[in-house]
């Protein structure tokens, strides 16, 4: 089947409601958006808190799987940005590529390689499969393939606000989607790291790379792993300075900005550099960018009744 155009526009996928979707019913209400303890980093402009009304929505109780972007790119042809790109980053403790497919460490961040073969059917380099991880969350999607998924689907990326109200689980103005407490009962609620970063992953939780969803226990919502595991595009655009200026009533964001809203934090977040697992905690990327620690979850185009 030739590959289509990677931008959906309504149209190119006629929407099929496909995919397998488990979503959870969120209910209308207002709550206080942002950072309550004044933990974050200014330039990801969690502040001020201000409140926020939403209307009643239904959101994957999961990241989108691996298996599950298959069979969107079985149905359609479709190919991902990175595919097109030829490459893209890997954490380096997880490659598995031949030297040679190695192009490189990233300006900045050296524990990310540049990795010829890498992909969302390829995620840790040309020597790995979907397959092996089909119950994990897709990664290597930038947020234009995101988009193109959602619209095969017949859903649709959450707003910044849908995806902060969702993930607390109706907890009002706590620091993790679970309460205040990283470890609750020396429980581990979240894949992220420890041990020394980036040199040293004990795996304590579990895990080294993503985990399988509903690895954790779910908020009060029904959501598994919104904190942790893998970064979750929102349809935002970013702006650091936009809190100040949101409206009250379903904020869809800001008419431009820097890039695309990213929420959640993933597998490779410590406190010692990033401690965005927080539920407040947001950070952004551009639009064609992918990566080994970011996917997405859905949100349905009409909400349906409780019953």
């Amino acid at each position: 089947m030739a590959a289509p155009s990677r931008i959906w526009e309504g149209g190119l996928f006629p929407p099929t409601g496909g995919g397998g979707h488990e979503d959870v019913l969120v209910p209308a209400g207002t709550f206080l958006m942002g950072d309550a303890f004044d933990e974050g980093y200014p330039a990801d402009g969690e502040l001020p808190v201000h409140a926020v009304k939403v209307d009643s929505f239904r959101i994957d109780a999961t990241a989108v799987t691996s298996g599950m972007f298959a069979r969107f790119v079985e149905a359609t042809g479709y190919r991902t940005e990175a595919e097109e790109f030829g490459s893209s980053a890997v954490f380096h403790l997880l490659v598995k590529a031949p030297r040679a497919e190695v192009l490189g460490p990233a300006a900045g961040a050296p524990w990310w390689l540049n990795v010829r073969g890498a992909d969302w059917a390829h995620p840790a380099g040309p020597d790995s499969h979907w397959s092996e991880v089909a119950d994990h969350p897709v990664v290597h999607v930038s947020h234009t393939d995101a988009r193109a998924y959602c619209g095969w689907a017949g859903r649709r990326l959450p707003t910044e606000a849908e995806w902060e109200f969702a993930a607390r689980g109706g907890l009002a103005g706590k620091r993790f989607a679970w309460g205040d407490e990283l470890f609750p009962s020396e429980k581990h609620q979240c894949n992220i790291w420890q041990g020394t970063f980036p040199t040293l992953d004990t795996a304590a939780d579990g895990f080294c790379g993503t985990a399988p969803v509903k690895s954790f226990p779910p908020n009060g919502y029904g959501l598994h792993e919104v904190a942790g595991n893998v970064w979750e595009w929102c349809s935002d655009m970013f702006h650091p300075g936009y809190y100040g200026a949101s409206p009250f009533d379903n904020p869809q964001g800001p008419p431009a900005g820097s890039g695309r809203v990213m929420r959640g934090g993933s597998y490779l977040c410590h406190d010692s550099y990033c401690n965005r697992y927080r539920v407040a905690a947001r950070t952004s990327n551009t639009p064609d960018s992918s990566s080994g620690n970011c996917g997405f979850r859905t949100v349905a185009l009409v909400p349906a009744s409780p019953g």
